[in-house]
């Protein structure tokens, strides 16, 4: 069977969704809404491009002695057209960082839940003891005023900016 041939279900079948395809065209210059026999076309070349490219990495798997489909499979698939290996290079790299990101934000969100446990298991000793009570209240007026000292900072900040931008309007009136 020919690799790149459309397989026998999909002949006659759109395989994207066609208001995406519209907005892809859109989004390249075309009309708002294109004819419907553009957008089957496009549908066609994608479907056939994504197809040669898997048929490809498969090939590269299966000469490596692998049933499955790795990164590297994809690479060697794209070696010959660089903007498509820069463009796959790009993805991979941006999942990377997301899952990195996930995985902080997990860690960090675990640290919250914990430490949470801990000034909570804190309350329920000070409340019984009394004594511990009072300096769970003055971490939270400290914390509180420090809030209030960052947003004045925040104000004078705004306000020295407002004032450098008058500065700069007069001098700009005092040059004409």
């Amino acid at each position: 069977m020919e690799p790149r041939a459309r397989a026998g279900k999909n002949v006659g079948k759109m395989n994207f969704n066609h208001n995406e395809l519209a907005q892809l065209l859109y989004g390249h210059g075309d009309l708002k809404t294109p004819l419907p026999e553009t957008v089957r076309v496009l549908d066609e070349l994608i479907t056939d491009f994504i197809q040669g490219v898997g048929f490809e990495a498969t090939r590269a798997a299966h000469h490596a002695g692998r049933q499955k489909v790795k990164f590297e499979d994809f690479e060697f698939a794209m070696r010959r057209n660089p903007r498509f290996m820069g463009k796959i290079q790009e993805v991979f790299e941006k999942k990377k960082e997301i899952e990195a990101a996930r995985k902080n934000f997990n860690i960090e969100d675990q640290l919250m839940k914990d430490a949470d446990k801990e000034e909570k298991e804190k309350e329920k000793k000070g409340g019984d003891k009394g004594d511990k009570g009072g300096k769970d209240g003055g971490d939270k007026g400290r914390k509180r005023q420090q809030q209030s000292d960052m947003l004045e900072d925040e104000e004078l900040d705004e306000l020295d900016d407002d004032l450098e931008a008058e500065a700069d309007i007069g001098t700009a009136a005092k040059r004409r």
